[in-house]
């Protein structure tokens, strides 16, 4: 059996846009299902993620399995069609796919909702016995005790800055209009063990370790357990949590000893207000200059998050927050413009507002305005973000903000740079444009 892994990409973040290896860290989505096929498929298994490559039109397989997310569902569906057509089985699952399943089956022999950590090697043990199914809903409770180790050894590891993904916490609790993980996966968190997750880290080469999870903190009693295990590694480490960090004051020092190196904040606006609207009240904009001012001290570097566009954002909204963020001097800051995911709180309330005027998937990639907003026009949204995007990453203010000179800060912040520069290049023509890969009528 011959098994394909696609995870398609959307134009600004293709093999051939505007992501370069300096921003790209290795998917855990196609290594950890491929760690789930039973051994006695006996399969030959190749990934094929367009974050760094292309996907070859004439790959030999008899079963393909998609991931799309929003704003690749079109191009994903897109493949499966053309797949299909050539007689192979199409397996279809991820976000998107689990938000519309309704849209998602017409273009699959196999539909998969949720996460299909236990219905993806079941769809394989029916496909072997010819009783495909097509639909596999996951419907029990997630466990992520005893799972296999992902198979790494199937990407190709030069082409990403870490391979070295680990999962430890699936889920976050927290209310946020505009996610659509839990809209897709649930709310509630599962931790996986502490000593499984030990033992992956122990395997890895190299020193440096990446928890893509949405919030690595959601469970503090157990990131404290976590961390503190992973004092003797002597790795370094990197992850993605809420501004909630600073609850803790003693867990900075547990932090530093662990190994961390950067953490992701999602601070959204440099407005408390702006909190509110998309209910993240966990941040609290006067806090932030004490939780900077930790991490540093700790010798963290902050990946700090900021989106555009909430009903209390005025035009002022870009020029306060590249001036707060140089003043902050957050490591590596990123803009985005506030999204309604399809099923999200956010899309069903602009939704009835009749404020959604964009329903191409391809432009729901966060750097894309797909809604009005209240105190601006859109296209003075999409120029603002487009604006505090090429003023952030002047060469001048790259060097004054740098909190501390490092090959990592160097790296990244030239990385965006070079985003920042091709930005405007990605309208909705190129977004959009799938006719690399041959339409075929489903």
């Amino acid at each position: 059996m011959k098994i394909a892994f696609l995870s398609p990409a959307g134009a600004m973040h293709r093999y051939n846009g505007s992501f370069g290896k300096g921003l790209h860290y290795a998917p855990l989505t196609m290594t950890t299902l491929a760690s789930l096929v039973p051994e006695e498929m006996e399969a030959e298994m190749k990934i094929y993620d367009e974050t760094v490559e292309a996907i070859p039109l004439d790959l030999d397989a008899d079963i393909v399995l998609i991931t799309a997310i929003t704003g690749t569902s079109t191009r994903a569906y897109r493949f499966a069609d053309y797949f299909r057509s050539r007689g192979i089985t199409v397996f279809l699952g991820g976000v998107q796919p689990t938000l519309d399943p309704a849209e998602a089956g017409k273009h699959c022999d196999a539909l998969f909702t949720g996460v299909a950590d236990y219905t993806f090697p079941q769809a394989l043990k029916d496909y072997k016995a010819g009783k495909l199914q097509p639909v596999y809903r996951e419907t029990c409770e997630i466990s992520l005790a005893g799972r296999p180790i992902p198979r790494r050894d199937l990407l190709k590891p030069r082409a990403y800055i870490t391979t070295n993904s680990v999962e430890a916490v699936r889920g976050c609790p927290l209310p946020c209009t505009f996610c659509a993980y839990p809209a897709a996966f649930g709310k509630t968190p599962v931790c996986r063990s502490v000593n499984d997750v030990i033992a992956e880290i122990e395997q890895l080469k190299g020193k440096y370790v990446l928890f893509p999870d949405v919030n690595l903190l959601a469970d503090m009693d157990y990131a404290k357990q976590l961390f503190t295990a992973m004092i003797p590694l002597k790795k370094r480490w990197f992850g993605l949590t809420t501004s909630s960090v600073d609850f803790d004051k003693a867990f900075y020092k547990t932090l530093e000893k662990s190994g961390c190196k950067g953490i992701l904040i999602g601070f959204e606006s440099v407005n408390q207000a702006a909190q509110g609207y998309i209910k993240k009240g966990v941040n609290k904009t006067d806090d932030y200059e004490t939780l900077v001012k930790r991490l540093h001290d700790s010798g963290i570097l902050i990946n700090g998050c900021f989106a555009f566009g909430g009903d209390d954002d005025g035009k002022d909204v870009f020029k306060r927050t590249v001036e707060e963020v140089q003043r902050l001097r957050i490591d590596l800051p990123r803009y985005s413009i506030l999204t309604p995911f399809p099923n999200t709180e956010l899309y069903r309330s602009l939704q009835e507002q009749g404020r959604i005027f964009e329903h191409e998937p391809a432009m729901y990639d966060v750097e894309h305005v797909v809604f009005q907003p209240k105190n601006m026009t859109a296209d003075e949204l999409y120029e603002g973000t487009e604006w505090a995007w090429r003023e952030t990453y002047k060469t001048s203010n790259i060097l004054k903000r740098i909190n501390k000179l490092s090959a990592l800060s160097y790296i990244t912040n030239f990385a965006y740079q070079k985003y920042a520069d091709k930005f405007i290049h990605f309208t909705k023509e190129v977004m959009c444009d799938n006719s690399d890969i041959p339409e075929v009528t489903p």
